[in-house]
């Protein structure tokens, strides 16, 4: 007998967790078109199976109405960074984007804290992707989080989540500082795995953060985890620790 379909709802840190697991579900079980993924004060996020593939569909319209602005602002930053990104292998395609949603297209594979990957290559494939990226004018921003990290099927790197990425043709100094944290977490993590495979000029790189993440880790940080955690009630799942909970 098949069984019907449950939507759950869960914190905004598991999306790409319950995304590879909600089209697992949804392949095997031929369950629902429509699996809620997240649902949190800025909207839905939701796996869609459409006549050709599946979807993920970031949805502002439920965010609470006094969010609702930053809400879409972060979706049109992400559907902005995602347009100059065209074409490009390993980042979501943009389908399409309104003024409230945001269509892009899935991408098999495993998020870092559960994929793990200890292979050079890994890394090697990442960082390729990291300079492509950036010569096309967008810095990720959030790069720190494992989850934002895809293991895929054919073991090839791939990111998610570009809600705080920044898209600037102009590329300056303050792009190129942000360029250079990007790298700085990507090798965090490759420390973390591969930790033999650092080179010398790696390890100064991790050693040494940019001036602007040191302002932001002493005084803007306190600030941001105390609206989002204390008075919004939002995480966003910050911690290793964390990201090693299972559903």
């Amino acid at each position: 007998m098949m069984q019907r379909s449950i939507l759950c709802i869960y914190p905004a840190d598991r999306q790409h967790e319950l995304e590879i697991r909600g089209a697992h579900h949804c392949i095997l079980g031929r369950m629902s078109r429509m699996r809620l993924l997240k649902k949190d004060l800025f909207g839905e996020i939701r796996l869609q199976n459409s006549a050709a593939d599946f979807v993920i569909v970031r949805d502002t319209r439920s965010a609470r109405w006094w969010l609702r602005w930053l809400a879409r602002l972060l979706l049109k930053r992400e559907a902005s960074a995602l347009a100059a990104l065209n074409g490009v292998d390993g980042v979501p395609q943009l389908i399409a984007c309104d003024d409230e949603q945001l269509t892009r297209s899935y991408i098999g594979g495993t998020p870092m804290h559960l994929g793990k990957p200890r292979d050079r290559s890994y890394f090697v494939d990442a960082a390729r992707l990291l300079r492509r990226m950036h010569r096309a004018g967008v810095v990720h921003n959030d790069l720190a989080k494992e989850p934002n990290l895809i293991v895929c099927d054919d073991g090839r790197a791939a990111f998610i989540d570009f809600q705080l990425a920044w898209h600037s043709m102009d590329r300056g100094r303050i792009f190129r500082i942000a360029a250079r944290e990007d790298i700085r977490h990507l090798l965090k993590h490759k420390r973390c795995y591969c930790p033999d495979q650092l080179t010398q000029r790696e390890r100064r790189i991790v050693d040494n953060p940019s001036g602007l993440s040191y302002v932001w880790m002493g005084l803007f940080k306190p600030i941001y985890l105390l609206v989002t955690r204390r008075l919004i009630g939002w995480s966003d799942r910050e911690g290793a620790g964390e990201r090693r909970h299972s559903i």
